[in-house]
């Protein structure tokens, strides 16, 4: 009988212990650093990283539908995030800008994909245009899906459209004071929905009558995008951030603080996000990606009118010379011209700066940046 109590006891004992044990594990995988190479029992989602403010300064990597296929945009972006990059940010086109481009993956595929190969990696468009081919219901609940799945990693950028897509797919196409009417009406009803509340919408374009029964837990910041005076004046008092580019910033930036100041908000909770091209390499790579991407310098005026990519493309190659589609990209194998353009941005009040590459070899322009720039950069805020 005492055999019989003393082996009784050494079993519950042992019990205990693995109970003990498999606390301690339990523990050990919650609190494990998102950069620990081991397996972890942690929704990749709840990453401590993941709830990291936008208005943060924040290097992120642009994923161009236009030029690759989406597998490869996943790839490219798992690899943005072990190379230090803050966030990715995806175009969202139904038709590239050019033919030559020849690619245009659906972006909200993309970051569903790739927020499952990531941990901490913010996402978002640059931009969703949300008034003709989208509805804004849809794309309300297309967004709150995403922030479902990864809390505080999403990041929605509106736009008021181009005709390579919306005229493209819808075969409808307003006036800009028509399109930016759309817009913000759109923005509106996303935000109502966002609230988890029955919506009865009776706008000028849109009719929604609605509950989203699963909306965002986590806030998903809305940022406008603006190539122009009257565009930053919008983003500024209907958004909750900015998309734009490095000209428009350093000419009209003014605007967008005008619309803050109208709308009664803060300019230093408002996130700016500055898509900056760049090559590793030497003038002749900046001259292929350019090839790519030559239209830029014309897509606010007059391309984003134009429905054909083989139409932008044939006008752009006659119109603009190459040199002065990377006129203002650092171009160069030296990490410090690349430095000192991020740099530079940070201290104008950019808060998301967006490096966006035409290069063929993309993880080399990761691994560069991952090695040679990101540990360099002054992630310190512009001064208020």
């Amino acid at each position: 009988m005492n055999n019989e109590r003393r082996t009784l006891i050494k079993s519950i004992s042992a019990c205990a212990g693995m109970l003990g044990m498999s606390s301690l594990l339990s523990a050990s995988a919650k609190f494990r650093s998102p950069e620990s190479k081991e397996k972890s029992s942690m929704p990749k989602s709840d990453s401590p990283q993941s709830t990291q403010s936008f208005t943060e300064p924040s290097v992120g990597f642009m994923l161009p539908h236009e030029q690759f296929p989406v597998p490869q945009l996943i790839k490219f972006g798992a690899a943005a995030e072990r190379a230090g990059f803050n966030f990715i940010a995806t175009s969202d086109h139904f038709q590239p800008w050019q033919d030559n481009e020849g690619h245009s993956g659906l972006a909200w595929v993309t970051m569903g994909a790739l927020g499952a190969h990531t941990s901490a990696l913010k996402m978002g468009t640059t931009v969703t245009c949300p008034s003709y081919r989208y509805n804004p219901a849809i794309v309300a609940e297309a967004f709150a899906s995403l922030s479902l799945l990864y809390p505080g990693r999403i990041f929605l950028g509106l736009g008021s459209g181009e005709a390579l897509n919306e005229e493209a797919a819808t075969g409808n196409w307003g006036s800009w004071n028509e399109r930016s009417e759309r817009l913000i009406e759109a923005t509106q009803v996303i935000r109502e929905l966002w609230k988890g509340q029955p919506v009865n919408h009776q706008g000028k374009y849109f009719k929604v009558v609605a509950k989203l029964y699963d909306p965002p837990k986590t806030p998903v910041p809305i940022l406008m995008a603006a190539n122009g005076p009257k565009a930053m004046r919008r983003a500024g008092k209907y958004a909750d951030g900015l998309v734009t580019d490095p000209k428009t910033w350093k000419e009209h930036k003014s605007e967008f603080e005008a619309g803050i100041k109208e709308a009664g908000k803060n300019m230093k909770d408002m996130p700016v996000l500055i898509e900056q091209y760049a090559v590793v390499g030497s003038k002749a790579d900046a001259e292929k990606a350019a090839e790519l991407w030559r239209f830029g310098p014309k897509a606010w005026n007059p391309y984003y009118n134009i429905r054909d990519p083989k139409t932008i493309q044939a006008r752009a190659e006659k119109e603009i010379p190459l040199e002065k589609v990377y006129a203002e990209w650092p171009v160069s194998t030296d990490p410090q011209p690349h430095i000192d353009t991020i740099n530079k941005l940070f201290e104008s009040g950019a808060t998301m700066v967006n490096i966006h590459t035409g290069q063929d070899d993309q993880e080399k322009v990761i691994n560069f940046y991952g090695e040679q720039v990101l540990p360099k950069i002054n992630k310190q805020p512009a001064a208020a």
